[in-house]
């Protein structure tokens, strides 16, 4: 029994393939889309790709770009076989090539699923790396004299500002590496001695952050230094201060923004996803009478109901492996006489 069967008359059939001429050249524009959606992402990765630790942490954006040019290519095909199809007599050439274009073309949708689950699957991922990344520049952020690291303190301080964050996961995480370089720092100071030498690892630790944690809506002067001894500052309380710096840290920061990106991203594939599969749900109805054009035909989704479909394609599977088996014996005697 035929699945959503209809019947065209020649007049129908020509409509059908005009509107699914034009949809094709839709997702010709939708595919275009989705390659422009994987390159901001894949660019807005790349920028900040100092902070972020090593790993593959593009997957989505290289999926999103791959299926793009791939649905570009499919439904440009697809346009000119519609637009052909509209002619019953031209029909007749890509007839044989209707049934692999549509399966072809589901296959092309299953990918575009998954890019879209993705995007969403990403965050855990994104997060770890982040966390990870950021960790390891701050340690650096000190070796602004130090080739292939001396760009890491304007990252920094750039990201900081941009995001109006401070520190991995909060400010807190700056009085715990030395981030101050050793050429800046006053050896002949007893405090700066004293402070060397009480930290194990040798160390200049102190409770201060870099000028880019400075929150520039706290109505008094930014306070970098000292940060928790309220005895140091006038009128000052670190413990209610929250707008003197940045609270939040950079990880959830950028967490934030890439997730933000990632989930509208996400939400453009899946309605693109569902655009798809109406229209190919709408070319697989085509039929036309090989011998007869001029005559009304029938159309439908799947030729059997869904069982009878599966049990079809899985005996052709089977029968498919016994002929290759059967090819492979028979080929044997002609083996054996050349050796």
């Amino acid at each position: 029994m035929a699945v959503l069967k209809v019947t065209f008359t020649k007049y129908r059939r020509s409509k059908l393939a005009q509107i699914l001429w034009i949809l094709n050249w839709l997702s010709v524009m939708t595919g275009f889309i989705l390659f422009s959606l994987g390159l901001f992402l894949k660019i807005e990765i790349n920028k900040r790709i100092e902070v972020l630790a090593k790993g593959e942490i593009s997957s989505a954006s290289n999926m999103l770009i791959s299926v793009g040019l791939m649905a570009c290519v499919i439904n440009f095909l697809g346009g000119k076989m519609c637009y052909d199809c509209s002619d019953a007599h031209r029909y007749k050439r890509w007839r044989p090539v209707l049934l692999p274009y549509i399966a072809f073309a589901f296959c092309f949708t299953f990918c575009l699923l998954v890019g879209a689950f993705m995007c969403y699957a990403a965050r855990k991922e994104l997060e770890d790396s982040l966390s990870l990344g950021l960790r390891e520049a701050i340690k650096f952020y000190k070796d602004t004299d130090i080739p292939g690291r001396c760009f890491l303190k304007k990252t920094i301080d750039m990201l900081q500002i941009r995001f109006q964050c401070c520190g991995n996961n909060s400010f807190r995480d700056w009085f715990e590496i030395q981030w101050i370089s050793a050429r800046y720092l006053n050896m002949a100071s007893r405090e700066v001695v004293d402070r060397l030498k009480n930290n194990i690892d040798g160390k200049f630790l102190v409770d201060g952050v870099p000028f880019s944690c400075c929150n520039p809506s706290s109505p008094r002067p930014c306070i970098q230094h000292q940060l928790t001894n309220n005895t140091a500052h006038y009128n000052y309380d670190f413990l209610t201060e929250e707008l003197n710096v940045w609270m939040r840290g950079c990880r959830e920061a950028l967490l934030d923004y890439y997730t933000h990106i990632m989930r509208s991203i996400g939400l453009v594939v899946l309605i693109i996803w569902l655009f798809e599969v109406i229209r190919y749900l709408q070319t697989s109805l085509k039929n036309v009478p090989p011998n007869e054009p001029e005559l009304d035909s029938d159309g439908w989704l799947l030729e059997n109901s869904l069982v009878e479909t599966v049990k079809y394609n899985f005996n052709f599977i089977q029968n498919l492996g016994k002929a290759d088996q059967v090819s492979t014996v028979s080929e044997l005697p002609n083996l054996n006489k050349d050796i």
